[in-house]
């Protein structure tokens, strides 16, 4: 592909930082997608973006999917080619949307993995932590707001201190898109925060904005975290792999169970389309229907005479 062709997506990349403020994990994500669709185009001699019609993109579809591609990740792949194209059309390169309109081969959807309720509390209630270690109280403290809340990893290690309302019980997350929610805080994660933020300060850098700091005194990393909670998980002998994302799936699936509130829900979770929430609805069904086939007289089979 000729090179004022890849410029196009190079200033489409530009877009989604600059204009659109993408996160810069959504902007590598897009990118690695058109990698993909560029990497096509050139195997096949296509020089244009304004080469690609609907069925040269059924058959890019056809052929990735061939290469072992998922269901749900081509339909990711579709609509950062469906962004771009929109680009070019608002940039006057194309005249219409050649990935409009095209879908991707359904898989089985894979519902997320949770933590039961007994489990939670074997999280949270099991061995004291010692009040004097800084690390074990900030680490307890970290998955106690997680899991009150449903905070995204992201969200967590973005959180300043500013960001707090204990006295209303609230935080301020800043979610996707730079959008920013107000979200209750239960009344377990306010008492562990009170407890860290007054420890806080033996540990973090006198100009630090940052909620949750390491040894360095500055901010955590994603990675860090991941790291931390899933030791925590393992110390209190789970034998469910303990990780951000589980304990956002446990906090959403176990509210659903209890309020039946999908649009507080999705609220709460920061989720643009209610779409993306509906499928703890498919959890939660998963759970009433095994306590069905546990209990209920008429599901139990019945011994061979």
């Amino acid at each position: 592909m000729d090179t004022s062709q890849l410029n196009w997506l190079s200033d489409f990349l530009d877009h989604l930082n600059n204009e659109r403020q993408l996160s810069p994990h959504t902007r590598n994500s897009y990118q690695r997608d058109l990698k993909q669709l560029q990497h096509y185009c050139n195997k096949q001699k296509i020089d244009q973006w304004q080469q690609l019609d609907s069925a040269t993109i059924r058959h890019y579809v056809a052929w990735r999917h061939r290469n072992g591609l998922g269901g749900s990740s081509l339909q990711r792949e579709l609509s950062a080619i469906r962004a771009f194209f929109n680009y070019l059309i608002r940039e006057n390169q194309l005249q219409s949307n050649a990935a409009q309109g095209i879908s991707a081969p359904k898989t089985g959807r894979k519902l997320p993995k949770t933590l039961d309720v007994d489990e939670i509390s074997q999280l949270l209630d099991g061995p004291a932590i010692d009040p004097e270690d800084p690390l074990q109280l900030r680490d307890f403290t970290m998955i106690e707001l997680m899991y009150s809340c449903g905070l995204r990893l992201a969200e967590l290690v973005t959180l300043d201190v500013s960001g707090l309302d204990l006295n209303s019980a609230m935080v301020r997350v800043l979610g996707k898109g730079n959008k920013t929610r107000e979200v209750p805080v239960g009344r377990k994660a306010v008492a562990a925060l009170n407890d860290w933020l007054k420890i806080r300060p033996t540990l973090a850098n006198t100009e630090e904005t940052a909620l949750f700091v390491g040894k360095q005194g500055k901010r955590l990393t994603p990675r860090a975290v991941q790291k931390r909670i899933k030791e925590q998980g393992l110390k209190q002998g789970l034998m469910a792999n303990v990780h951000p994302h589980r304990l956002r799936h446990s906090f959403a699936s176990h509210l659903l169970e209890s309020s039946g509130d999908l649009r507080a829900v999705q609220e709460l979770l920061g989720h643009a389309d209610i779409s993306t929430t509906q499928i703890y609805t498919h959890l939660d069904f998963q759970h009433l229907a095994e306590v069905y086939d546990k209990t209920h007289p008429k599901a139990k089979k019945k011994p061979l005479p």
